[in-house]
């Protein structure tokens, strides 16, 4: 404690030196120059209600998101030309809920030769008096990948509508023997005992991928340390890093330089080789700015996910307004390029997520949409007590089930061991069981939960549901979304995804949870309070609008009981544009 006030005074001085360069570039002449846009149709039969995703055009990863002065900022990459992927600027949205979007003009696009071939994914810090900075990668001339900031023009204005780049740009540079072909997407940064700021740059040697570690005194001028944070062979390109704190009880969120003996820390990576994520709940060596990972999960392709299906490049930030960590992430399209550029638009952002550890195990996170999203609920229906036989399907009638949100309680019947055939597939992943089971099959326990986005004749229909299956010796619960019957088209990917739901205990006469969010193309859902996600999505052609249905089913050959089942149809959200 006796050295902290010298750390302070001397991280105070840093960040006024910072801030006085700032404030002489935000008066000289390197705003960004305005992207022009081009007009585009935009087919709206697939398009969402209550997900963010901009007017028309392509839109992949969600960068830097924050909040600050009363409204919640997310920026995001984006082609302002085109539906495809290309000429890359950073689309930005601000809201006040987290639901409802005003959009703004583009805060940073390529203007300078560091930055000319596309303005990449990067993050937000908040320095100390709430000075908030960008770092992001930007793509030279050179086709090499390097690291740049950008500054609000004017910090007081809480919209923070124009950003500028600092003359000191690019700040981090590869160096010899570091790929600058595979060397991106900096973190948020966070600071050391020290009283350096450390952020990591994702990278890959060979198939090794890697979290480069770089240290600054002021946040502009940037050494590279001698060892990474961490690293992982055979994973390839680590995209899209996010390291951050989580306490070890609760579901509050941490800043991301919080210290204590009551937290530990999660380093997640976006592999660009399998375009999944992963993540692991470690310790940070703070002396050794070191990350070990628990041994409580793989260390690679094969470790924790926080969703398991269309989930990708996803980003996390501490809000400071409601003391919680909120989790982004990219949902890009499962049609064509050619549907895509016939609609006009590709990719949405998933219902931003509230995440935090789970304290019983200490070993994964749990995730759940952000409570704001509850205030979009109108009509209801309300069901109880629904015994689902073998071979049930029940329509839940009075929604527009096209936009919806449904939550149920399934009861189950006592089991034992003994009643389940020989183990199914013990080298299988969740995934393959799913697949190979699919929603129509019949088990002792299932397939049973909901059938989303179905026609009346069920011709088309998106699966929701669980099933239990002995597995390894032991009875483990899936989770599975099936999209095998989701459209009548044949040139859509229709994968089947699914997980295990970790930790549900004992299986006698046990209740477990579903939640699911239908938006036209879009289903999110969430099994046993967020122990497993899943996003998917699903293209059909006869269950449209009002005539999308919702059932829940039950294939196996036990009895399920629904206790309680709610389905709220959800109103659209408010997204209009800021002059």
């Amino acid at each position: 404690m006796g050295s902290s006030a010298p750390m302070v005074l001397i991280h105070a001085i840093a960040v006024a030196w910072l801030w006085l360069s700032i404030s002489a570039v935000t008066r000289a002449s390197h705003v960004m120059h305005a992207v022009t846009k081009t007009s585009t149709t935009v087919e709206q039969r697939y398009r969402t209600a209550y997900h963010f995703q901009p007017p028309k055009n392509w839109m992949n990863d969600p960068n830097a998101p924050l909040f600050y002065k009363g409204f919640y900022h997310l920026f995001y990459q984006y082609n302002p030309y085109g539906a495809v992927w290309g000429n890359i600027v950073w689309g930005h949205v601000v809201s006040k809920d987290l639901i409802n979007w005003q959009s703004l003009d583009p805060a940073i696009v390529p203007s300078e030769w560091y930055d000319i071939k596309g303005c990449w994914s990067g993050s937000a810090t908040l320095l100390p008096g709430d000075k908030p900075v960008i770092l992001y990668t930007g793509w030279a001339n050179s086709s090499q990948q390097l690291q740049s900031m950008v500054v609000p023009k004017d910090a007081s204005d809480p919209l923070l509508k124009e950003w500028v780049k600092v003359p000191q740009n690019p700040l981090l540079v590869p160096k010899f023997g570091i790929n600058g072909s595979s060397f991106r997407d900096p973190t948020t940064g966070w600071l050391g005992l020290d009283g350096k700021w450390r952020i990591v740059v994702g990278n890959k040697r060979k198939r090794r991928g890697v979290a480069l570690l770089y240290r600054s005194k002021d946040f502009v001028h940037w050494v590279q340390a001698k060892h990474p944070l961490h690293s992982s062979k055979f994973t390839g390109m680590w995209e899209c890093p996010d390291f951050y704190p989580v306490p070890l009880s609760g579901n509050k969120g941490l800043d991301t330089s919080a210290i204590g003996h009551s937290l530990k820390h999660v380093l997640k990576v976006s592999l660009d080789d399998y375009k999944y994520e992963y993540y692991t709940v470690g310790t940070y060596l703070r002396d050794r700015d070191q990350y070990v990972p628990d041994n409580t999960s793989s260390d690679d392709e094969k470790g924790l996910r926080y969703d398991y299906g269309k989930f990708y490049a996803s980003k996390t930030f501490f809000d400071q307004n409601k003391q919680r960590r909120i989790l982004w992430g990219w949902i890009n399209e499962s049609d064509s390029v050619s549907d895509d550029q016939s609609k006009g638009w590709s990719g949405v952002q998933a219902i931003p997520r509230t995440i935090w550890l789970d304290h019983a195990t200490r070993s994964w996170l749990l995730q759940w949409p952000v409570s704001e999203v509850e205030a979009l609920r109108r009509k209801k229906t309300l069901k109880q007590n629904i015994d689902l036989n073998s071979g049930s399907v029940v329509e839940i009638a009075g929604i527009n089930a096209a936009q919806a949100d449904v939550e149920v309680s399934f009861d189950l019947p006592r089991l034992e061991i003994a009643e389940f055939e020989d183990e199914v597939g013990v080298n299988a992943t969740a995934q393959q069981l799913c697949s190979r089971v699919g929603s129509a099959a019949r088990t002792v326990v299932g397939p049973f939960g909901l059938l989303v986005l179905a026609s009346k004749d069920l011709n088309e229909r998106t699966a929701v549901f669980f099933q239990i299956v002995r597995y390894r010796k032991e009875l483990k619960l899936l989770l599975c979304s099936d999209q095998s019957r989701s459209s009548l088209q044949s040139d859509v990917d229709k994968t089947t995804y699914g997980t295990f739901v970790n930790n549900v205990g004992s299986f006698e006469e046990k209740s477990i949870s579903l939640r699911v969010l239908v938006d036209h193309s879009i289903v999110e859902s969430f099994g046993e309070g967020g122990k497993a996600c899943i996003t998917a999505r699903a293209y059909p052609t006869l269950a449209l609008g009002k005539d999308a249905h919702l059932y829940a089913f039950n294939n196996g050959t036990s009895t399920v009981t629904a206790s309680k089942l709610t389905a709220w149809e959800m109103a659209s959200s408010n997204n209009s544009t800021l002059s």
